[in-house]
């Protein structure tokens, strides 16, 4: 896998999934999203690098589109905008984080193997926490 740093799209197959969505017409993109999502939700035993790389970009472009989420500013990421993607998807991102980081996952061993696994983490759980619906009574900053 080449990766250079610790981001969603920091890494050859990120960078590729970007441009399958790039490639893809504006109503196919949702689908592509979700398909990646479902992938590694749906993934039993083992789950591949390259499927849980996919996921990780899928999550953050819900991620970006959520009130507590980061825009995606990287050259890597797609460069054709994004529909708004449906709230439901939300919930299938935190899943598919969820099982990119449990036991059996590829990926998350090869970030244990590296001296950047702290910092893929902390992405990981930045990811999941715009992802998070607001708490009960919790207001919502409009600034």
């Amino acid at each position: 896998m080449g990766t250079w740093d610790v981001g969603p799209f920091d890494n050859d197959t990120a960078a590729d999934f970007s441009y399958t969505l790039d490639e893809a017409a504006e109503g196919e993109r949702e689908g592509i999203i979700r398909a990646a999502l479902v992938r590694t939700v749906d993934a039993h035993g083992y789950l591949d690098q390259d499927i849980s790389v996919e996921a990780v970009a899928a999550a953050a472009l819900v991620a970006a589109q959520c009130p507590a989420g980061e825009p995606i500013t990287t050259a890597y990421g797609p460069d054709l905008p994004i529909p708004e993607l449906p709230a439901d998807l939300r919930e299938l991102a935190i899943l598919a984080l969820d099982r990119v980081v449990a036991e059996p996952s590829e990926l998350m061993e090869l970030w244990g193997e590296s001296d950047k696994g702290g910092p893929w983490r902390a992405t990981i759980s930045a990811l999941r926490n715009a992802l998070l619906p607001p708490a009960p009574g919790e207001q919502l900053s409009l600034i």
